[in-house]
């Protein structure tokens, strides 16, 4: 069976830095299934499947495409049920769709602000152009203008998951004793903000730093390495 994932990378194709794209990969780590990382910069994302999405991860299973990386687990729940569930039920998935809307409306504009110039540091010449008129047309200002409150979005990024703090108060992941596709929305983003700008306005004795840590060591017994940056 060939099965390959389509992952956003920089001008160093080691160095995959997509939140969405780290979620889709732990949810492949998570079902138990190999398949093989296909590096992807941005001016390479329309000759997947002959344009078959504007954006990554795009997984390839055995000929069929899937876009989006939730659509992506909703997929592999389905196609592998005897596997290890990504969400444990309807509950589950309907959890995933509440954190997934406090990751992206809280924490990736947060990241933006922290890590925009050292993304666009990170990726090819060809793909700098592109990130700069894109995000410019979207943000509408200059990289360097939107990213000049970084310091003070450093300082402040911490309160911003004091709700993922309460709650391992009770529990190691978001998931339970155990992580589903939840923990992975979240650990998507901090990883994206770690490849790309570090995680040094997080103390080491963060308990999301040691939730974090359980994340990275999730899949290492498969042979799946999560831990390049």
């Amino acid at each position: 069976m060939t099965r390959a994932l389509y992952s956003l990378c920089g001008a160093d194709e080691r160095r995959f830095f997509s939140p969405h794209c780290w979620k889709a990969v732990m949810a492949l780590a998570h079902k138990g299934l190999d398949f093989e990382e296909i590096p992807t910069t941005y001016a390479r994302i329309k000759a997947i499947g002959g344009g078959a999405s504007p954006t990554v991860p795009v997984l390839d299973d055995n000929g069929r495409l899937i876009s989006d990386s939730f659509a992506i687990a909703l997929y592999l729940e389905e196609a592998y049920p005897e596997r290890p569930s990504l969400f444990g039920g309807e509950g589950g998935k309907a959890l995933s769709r509440m954190v997934e809307g406090y990751s992206q409306m809280i924490i990736h504009p947060a990241i933006m602000r922290i890590a925009l110039l050292d993304i666009h540091a990170i990726l090819d010449e060809g793909d700098k152009t592109y990130f700069r008129e894109s995000r410019e047309t979207r943000l509408g200002k200059p990289l360097e203008v939107f990213a000049a409150d970084g310091e003070a979005e450093k300082a402040a990024f911490g309160a911003k998951l004091e709700p993922l703090r309460h709650m391992l108060k009770f529990q190691p992941f978001i998931g339970g004793q155990t992580p589903l596709f939840a923990d992975y929305i979240v650990f998507g983003a901090l990883q994206w903000l770690r490849v790309s700008a570090g995680l040094a306005m997080l103390a080491a004795d963060d308990p999301v730093m040691a939730w974090f840590e359980r994340c990275l060591d999730l899949h290492q017994s498969r042979g799946r390495t999560v831990t390049a940056a």
